[in-house]
């Protein structure tokens, strides 16, 4: 089976590739997304820098000592991060959850100071995990310790420095160094105590009933949970575990904590989130983002909002409004389809900063340094992309911290989506008529086209012969235009079948003359016995055979002809040069006609043969002399017509017949009257002359028009050819 690549199927395959349409489409909303988030990356920074404006020059938003550090230690420098709810003090950590990864393990690296005269350091027993956390006015502290031995403070003994206990230390309103000390008699509810304010002295001087908390023992040693009043502190704060081992003597080994509780200027700092900033920021929970305040070290300081609800643009639910089918087909079929290529915004993503307390990214270091700065970022399941921007907030000429703006791109995503989908719905209607109009289009061409092949098929017969036309059409399209170009080839071909019907019939006439001359010269030579009648018979019979010969000859001029022009090498030559030469030659061959020569320019510069083109006229001239009387002039004229070269011969002489023209031009076709033509026994006339004369104009891409006179007085042959530069 032979496979067609019709017409049909050409229009069709041609109509997939309008598919590319909506590949476009998405390529430009994709490129309309883009910009989309170049816009919201600024709307950002701007948000940003509207709440920086909000706190600049605002000194007393940020904590005096913490905010001016230069550098943040870890594990001195501590972060009491917002609690949900207030601790209860029972010593199991179980309150801690939710900001327990901001917990610090402090131990051999972390001792603050050794007791006594030491000068082999002991091994180092004590470590534990340590955090603190702000709730409403309160600060709360846990201890996970562990130690191997736990030494309980004696029954009514007045030291407080003889067993395991805490210190803590404290910078007050007042910028005084304030030390406190909780040393249990066992474990459970603990009050602390407030020491005197000799350096390094352990005398309790009075009942610390702010500091609240309990002391709890466990598997690996005890757990201590406290409170106290941030009042209590201006930002300066410091926690020191001293380990007793022995229960003899006594004696304090080391102290591992924060920093030294004794040294004033080595105390680390405590951040606690501003009240005051979060309710600047309370507002902004209601909008589409989450805002951050950190401080110069990256510190959270206050948080508002959440990505998870930061859609960012409202857009309509796919649901609303339209027809229940249009609905049906579109979350039946439609939306299927389309997501395979499209991605829905995620209804929920992992939020790795949902509790962080302090932030990093390059934005956020931008902003610390002066410049606002945006960055881009997925989520840890690569769910969701996150923007966010940051601004700094200036005190003075110092940058005391940043504003940082988040925001997921849900909201460009869903417009995207929408856009996509409307689009979509519109290519593919699009598509989907227009392949089936093109389908249309193609089976209306294919039948036309069918209909121009039966039509031509039933004009002609199983033995080639043409026995009809083709019915006319209108001038509407290309296909009418094949209708009449087939037209006109049957009609040249049926004219062409005609002329060699004719021609058999004129050579069959052209022959039988001669032929019945030879054969009855032959019969009658056998009966006659005088021998000067065998002679005229023999000599008529001759006559017959070379007429015969000559017609032959004749006949195959043009064939021998053809075969030279095809051999024949073009080169350049002037035919002015040609047309005078021959013009002179003929004056002194054709006595008895008189010749006129008129050439316009000095150059006539062919390409082809020069010796074809001076056949070709004598041909031409040949026909004019025939055809005009004695005496009568033969009027030759060479001239330029833009870039052709006109050559016209013009003789007196009968008109040419209606209709004739171009049928002249062929062969054996003669205007010339039956006794006309046989008048002469040799040089019989077989209408070559102007056939081969047309052949070689043909050759040297120009043609012959023959015409008669205005007057009817004679006929004109003009030769158009191309001129050469």
């Amino acid at each position: 089976m032979n496979f067609r690549f019709t017409i049909r199927l050409q229009l069709l395959v041609l109509s997939l590739f309008l598919f590319t349409i909506p590949w476009l489409g998405y390529r430009y909303v994709w490129e309309l997304e883009q910009y989309l988030r170049i816009g919201q990356e600024q709307t950002m920074i701007g948000t940003a820098r509207a709440v920086a404006t909000a706190l600049h020059e605002r000194p007393a938003l940020f904590d005096s000592q913490s905010a001016y550090l230069k550098d943040v230690r870890p594990g001195t420098d501590l972060y009491a991060p917002p609690i949900t709810s207030p601790i209860q003090l029972d010593g199991k950590f179980s309150d801690w959850q939710s900001v327990q990864g901001l917990s610090q393990v402090y131990g051999e690296q972390q001792v603050v100071s050794w007791f006594g005269q030491v000068t082999n350091f002991p091994p180092v027993t004590l470590s534990f995990r340590h955090m603190v956390g702000r709730y409403d006015k309160y600060l709360y502290a846990m201890f996970d310790v562990e130690d191997d031995a736990v030494i309980w403070r004696l029954t009514n003994a007045l030291a407080v420095d003889q067993s395991d206990h805490l210190l803590i230390s404290v910078i007050d309103d007042k910028e005084e160094l304030e030390r406190f000390v909780i040393a249990p008699y066992g474990e459970g509810w603990v009050n602390a105590f407030k020491l005197d304010d000799t350096a390094n002295g352990y005398r309790a001087t009075d009942n610390e009933l702010r500091i609240q908390g309990r002391w709890q023992l466990t598997d690996k040693g005890y757990g201590i949970e406290l409170r106290f009043p941030l009042a209590m502190t201006t930002g300066a704060l410091a926690f020191a575990l001293v380990d007793v081992d022995n229960p003899e003597t006594r004696i304090k080994q080391y102290a591992v904590g924060t920093a030294n509780p004794n040294n004033a200027d080595g105390m680390g700092t405590v951040v606690t989130p501003s009240p005051e900033i979060e309710r600047i920021l309370s507002g902004l929970k209601y909008a589409d983002s989450r805002v951050w305040v950190v401080d110069n070290h990256k510190r959270v300081l206050a948080r508002a909002g959440s990505i998870h609800s930061a859609s960012g643009f409202k857009v309509r639910n796919q649901q609303e409004g339209g027809y229940d089918w249009v609905r049906w087909l579109e979350n039946t079929i439609l939306f299927p389809l389309y997501y395979h290529i499209l991605t829905r915004p995620p209804a929920d993503f992992v939020d790795e900063l949902q509790g962080a307390y302090a932030l990093a990214g390059q934005d956020i270091s931008s902003a610390l340094g002066g410049a606002p700065d945006s960055l881009w970022r997925l989520s840890p399941d690569s769910k969701a992309v996150i923007l966010s921007a940051a601004y700094p907030i200036y005190i003075g000429e110092n940058v005391m911290g940043a504003v940082v703006v988040e925001q997921t791109t849900n909201g460009i995503r869903t417009l995207r989506n929408r856009a996509l989908e409307q689009l979509f719905h519109v290519i593919l209607a699009v598509m989907l008529l227009g392949t089936l109009s093109l389908f249309l289009f193609a089976n209306r061409i294919s039948s036309r086209i069918r209909k121009l092949r039966d039509d031509t098929e039933a004009v002609i017969d199983d033995n080639g012969k043409i026995i009809g036309s083709l019915p006319d059409v209108r001038r509407v399209d290309e296909i009418d235009d094949l209708h009449r170009s087939f037209s006109d080839v049957l009609s040249r071909l049926q004219q062409y079948n005609s002329y060699l019907e004719n021609m058999a019939s004129r050579l069959s006439h052209e022959l039988r003359t001669p032929i019945a001359v030879v054969r009855s010269s032959l019969d009658t030579i056998g009966q006659v016995q005088d021998p000067s009648q065998q002679s005229v018979l023999i000599e008529r019979a001759q006559s017959g055979i070379t007429r015969l010969s000559t017609i032959l000859n004749s006949m195959s001029e043009a064939t021998r002809l053809e075969h030279a022009i095809a051999q024949e090498e073009p080169e350049y030559f002037d035919a002015a040069a040609v047309v005078s030469g021959c013009v002179d030659g003929y004056a002194h061959i054709f006595t008895e006609r008189h010749f006129q020569l008129k050439i316009s320019l000095e150059e006539a510069k062919l390409r082809g043969s020069a010796d074809l083109f001076a056949q070709m006229f004598d041909k031409i001239i040949a026909n004019a002399v025939e055809f005009s009387h004695v005496s009568d002039t033969i009027t030759v004229h060479l001239w330029r017509d833009n870039k052709q070269m006109k050559l016209s011969v013009t003789n007196p002489g009968p008109p040419l017949p209606k209709d004739m023209n171009d049928q002249l031009l062929q062969s054996m076709v003669s205007v010339r009257p039956d006794e006309e033509r046989h008048k002469t026994s040799t040089h019989p006339h077989l209408g070559l002359g102007l056939f081969i004369a047309n052949m070689i104009a043909s050759y040297h891409k120009g043609r012959i028009q023959l015409a008669n006179l205005p007057d009817n007085t004679g006929v004109c042959v003009v030769v158009q050819l191309p001129l050469q530069g």
